[in-house]
C-alpha cells in the first residue's frame, strides 16, 4: 500500500536523510557498476496480503469462472407469434434449457421465430484474472472504450518521466553508505550486489523505448522505488493475457525516463538530485525521442514561478506532444498551489489531473483549486479501505525492502529489485496515467494535436459537483468512450 503517492522535486529529493559518509572518493569504486546483462526473471507474488480480496461488488473473475452464468436468462424466452408485433418475453420453467424450448416454439406453426434471452456482453472483455479488483477502469467504462480501440498500437509512444521502471533484468552493485533520520542511524551497508528483474506485467518485445537516467545520467533508469513502475502500469500494463491486471493503453511502448531519485537513490549516492533541470532535460529528452505522450506523475516545492520547465513543456506541446500533470495531494494541507499544474491550465496541451475515489468524489488529498482540468481515478483509501486504491503491478514493499527508512534500523538491510506483486497506491500520481493512457488511444484514432487532445477529453468529459468546470474536478471526469467517438474536433 501506497499513502498519496506524488513524487516531489526538492533540493534533497529524499527530504530529510543526512549523508554520514562521503559519496566517493576518487580510488573508490563507481558508484554503480552492471555486473551483468541477464538474471532470473522476477517473481510475481500476486496481491499484497492486505489487498487480497474479493472482487469490487462481488467474486473474483477466476471463482467466477468456476460458476459461469448460462448465455441465456433463466426462466424465459423470446417468441414472435405471426399475429402480433414484435416478440414478447413467454415464461417458461427456470431449470429448463431455454435453447431447447426456443426449440419448440420455432416448430409450431403461429411463431415466426423463438429464440432463448440471451445475455449481452462486451466485445472486449479482458481476461485478466485482477481486472475484476481495478474498480478504476471500470467505472471509467473501459470495456465499452477498448471495443472502440483496444489498448493502441506499439506505434505510440508513451514517456513516463518518473523514478525509473522495472524494465530490465540485470544485476547491478552499488555501495551503500551510511545515513541519518533524525536520530536514526542506518550503517553503512558497503558494496552489495543486487538483482533487478523486469516487471512481468509490463514487459513484452521492443516494449521498451530509449530508456534514460538523469538520476545516475546513464542509459540504465531502473526503479529503486516501484512508483515509476507502478505509473506505467496505469498506463500500458499488459492485458488480455489471462495474468494480473490491465492497463489502458497496453499495445504502447513505453519510454523510461528518470528524473526522481528515492531513498536508495540518495544511500547509493547518485551523482545528481531531482531538480527544475533535470526534469526539464527529461522533457526534451523524451520529445527528441520519439514520444508521443509524456506523462509526470510529480510535483514541485513551493509556489514560485518554474519559466524552465514552461519552456520545456512548451518545447513538447510546440513538436506535437501531449503531456499530463498531477494537480498535486495537499490539500489538507493547507491546499497550496502546485506550480506544475499552474502551467498545465494555461497551456494547451498540457493537463492537469486531480483524483477521485471509488465513489467518484474528489478524493480527500486531491488539490481543489482553479489549476485542476480534468479528474481521474486516483484512489482513495478513506473509501473503501485497501481496495479503495488503485492497483497494479511494482516491486513487493516487504520483500524488495523498497522503503528502508521506515524499518527500524535492525531491520536494515539492502533492497532487491525482483519480486512483484499488485499493490495499492493513491495518490494524483495514479490519476494522471489514466489521462496519459487515453490521449495514447486518441493518438492511435488520428487526433495528434496536443490542443485537440486536450479539448476531446475535455469536451467529452461527465460533469462531476458544480455544474461545469469546477475547482475540484476541472471539466469533470474523464470518459473514455465518448471521447474515442467524438466527433467534430480539429485533428
Amino acid at each position: 500500500m501506497r499513502v498519496a503517492s506524488f513524487l516531489r522535486v526538492t533540493a534533497l529529493a529524499v527530504g530529510a536523510l543526512v549523508a554520514t559518509a562521503p559519496l566517493a572518493s576518487q580510488d573508490a569504486p563507481p558508484r554503480r557498476l552492471k555486473v551483468a546483462d541477464t538474471g532470473l526473471p522476477g517473481i510475481d507474488l500476486g496481491l499484497a496480503p492486505m489487498a487480497r480480496l474479493d472482487a469490487i461488488g462481488g467474486r473474483s473473475r477466476l471463482r467466477d469462472r468456476e460458476a459461469r452464468p448460462a448465455p441465456w436468462v433463466a426462466g424465459r424466452v423470446l417468441v414472435k407469434f405471426r399475429d402480433r408485433g414484435h416478440a414478447e418475453a413467454v415464461a417458461i420453467d427456470p431449470s429448463a434449457d431455454a435453447e431447447a424450448a426456443a426449440r419448440l416454439y420455432r416448430a409450431r406453426g403461429d411463431v415466426e421465430f423463438a429464440q432463448p434471452d440471451y445475455r449481452a456482453h462486451y466485445d472486449f472483455r479482458p481476461n485478466d484474472p485482477l481486472f475484476a479488483n481495478q474498480w478504476n477502469l471500470s467505472v471509467l467504462s473501459m470495456e465499452r472504450a477498448w471495443d472502440v480501440n483496444p489498448g493502441a498500437t506499439s506505434e505510440v509512444i508513451v514517456a513516463v518521466l518518473d523514478g525509473g521502471m522495472a524494465y530490465d533484468t540485470a544485476t547491478y552493485q552499488y555501495n551503500a553508505r551510511a545515513v541519518s533520520v533524525g536520530t536514526r542511524r542506518y550503517p553503512a551497508l558497503g558494496r552489495v550486489t543486487i538483482p533487478f528483474a523486469a516487471a512481468p506485467e509490463l514487459t513484452g518485445p521492443s516494449r521498451f523505448v530509449a530508456p534514460r537516467d538523469f538520476i545516475w545520467d546513464d542509459d540504465a533508469p531502473v526503479d529503486l522505488d516501484g512508483h515509476g513502475t507502478h505509473v506505467a502500469g496505469t498506463v500500458g500494463q499488459l492485458t488480455n493475457n489471462g495474468i494480473g491486471v490491465a492497463g489502458m493503453a497496453f499495445n504502447v511502448r513505453l519510454m523510461p525516463v528518470k528524473v526522481i531519485g528515492g531513498d536508495w537513490d540518495f544511500i547509493f549516492g547518485a551523482p545528481n538530485e531531482a531538480t527544475t533541470s533535470v526534469v526539464a532535460a527529461g522533457i526534451r529528452y523524451a520529445v527528441d525521442n520519439g514520444a508521443d505522450v509524456i506523462n509526470m506523475s510529480i510535483g514541485f516545492e513551493g509556489g514560485g514561478p518554474l519559466p524552465a520547465i514552461e519552456e520545456a513543456l512548451r518545447y513538447a506541446v510546440d513538436r506535437g506532444v501531449f503531456v499530463t500533470v498531477s494537480a498535486g495531494n495537499s490539500f489538507e494541507d493547507g491546499n497550496p498551489v502546485e506550480p506544475l499544474a499552474e502551467i498545465a491550465a494555461r497551456m494547451n496541451g498540457v493537463m492537469s489531473v486531480g483524483a477521485v475515489g471509488r465513489n467518484l468524489d474528489r478524493a480527500h488529498y486531491s488539490s481543489s483549486r482553479t489549476s485542476v482540468e480534468i479528474a481521474a481515478p486516483g484512489g482513495d483509501f478513506r473509501v473503501g479501505g485497501e481496495s479503495g486504491g488503485v492497483v497494479q503491478q511494482t516491486y513487493d514493499p516487504i520483500a524488495s525492502a523498497v522503503d528502508p527508512l521506515s524499518s527500524p534500523v535492525a531491520l536494515y538491510h539492502a533492497p532487491r529489485y525482483d519480486i512483484f506483486g499488485y499493490e495499492a497506491y493513491q495518490g494524483t500520481s495514479m490519476a494522471s496515467p489514466h489521462v496519459a493512457g487515453l490521449a495514447a488511444l486518441l493518438v492511435q484514432q488520428g487526433v495528434t494535436s496536443p490542443a485537440a487532445i486536450e479539448a476531446a477529453i475535455k469536451r467529452f468529459a461527465t460533469d462531476r459537483g458544480a455544474a461545469g468546470r469546477d475547482n475540484d474536478y476541472g471539466f469533470g471526469l474523464i470518459s473514455p468512450r465518448e471521447t474515442l467517438r467524438g466527433l467534430g474536433l480539429t485533428r
